[in-house]
């Protein structure tokens, strides 16, 4: 594998789980988060992975690396457009019993969900049309940083398939290490079915329908069953 992509794979596994659990760490120490600090999250975000898809393009367009191999195709269109909206419909589905179902938790009982909650997702109607630009970009990005990339590089380095998937699925998990170790596991476990569903269809799009509709509805869930002031839904 060229040095570049162990550098990129060393960001991926190491540097950016590194910020996340700093940025977190710092988001919970503080006692309250305001509406611009969130909105200056939303914006920071999106412009560091775009960055990071900018930085991480220009390496596999020079190593020759071709859109089929990156899963940037989009063959038997109304075939993908149907498993993406499908898909992401019952994923979207899942998330969402699931979210009302912590919500019936007291809120003292939800631990590091609700402080998680509390400062990254969407407090006011104000905030969702950024939130939703934040839940479309890791959609785009990340599918394409884990799903395109690291599977792409994986492979060509001669893993198995089963192992690429493996691998990229800890990369993506690792990523999300700033929710805990829960949140971890379950995005590892999302990675599997995303890894899955690149190898099955040779196309990133059912991945990113499927992965930003699990973010746009834990932005919208979490106005309806994650507030402090409410108290457990009937």
């Amino acid at each position: 594998m060229p040095w570049d992509f162990w550098l990129i794979f060393l960001a991926l596994g190491v540097l950016l789980p590194w910020r996340g659990r700093v940025r977190m760490k710092k988001l919970l120490a503080m006692p309250h988060v305001s509406l611009m600090e969130r909105l200056v999250l939303y914006a920071s975000t999106i412009a560091f992975q775009w960055l990071a898809v900018a930085v991480v393009s220009w390496r596999v367009w020079a190593r020759g690396y071709t859109a089929s191999q990156l899963g940037l195709v989009f063959h038997d269109g109304p075939k993908l457009l149907l498993v993406g909206i499908v898909g992401g419909s019952v994923i979207a589905t899942l998330q969402w019993l699931n979210l009302r179902r912590v919500g019936r938790i007291p809120v003292e009982s939800r631990g590091t969900v609700q402080d998680i909650a509390d400062r990254i997702l969407p407090q006011s109607a104000v905030e969702l049309p950024p939130y939703f630009a934040l839940a479309l970009t890791a959609g785009l990005c990340e599918e394409f940083l884990y799903r395109g990339f690291a599977m792409a590089a994986l492979a060509r380095a001669g893993l198995s398939v089963w192992l690429v998937i493996l691998v990229s699925s800890v990369l993506f998990g690792l990523a999300h290490s700033y929710q805990g170790r829960g949140g971890m596991v379950i995005t590892f476990i999302v990675g599997l079915v995303l890894g899955a569903s690149r190898l099955t269809y040779n196309s990133l799009v059912p991945a990113v329908f499927w992965h930003s509709a699990v973010d746009v509805v834990a932005g919208v869930a979490a106005r309806r069953f994650l507030t402090r002031n409410q108290g457990p839904l009937p």
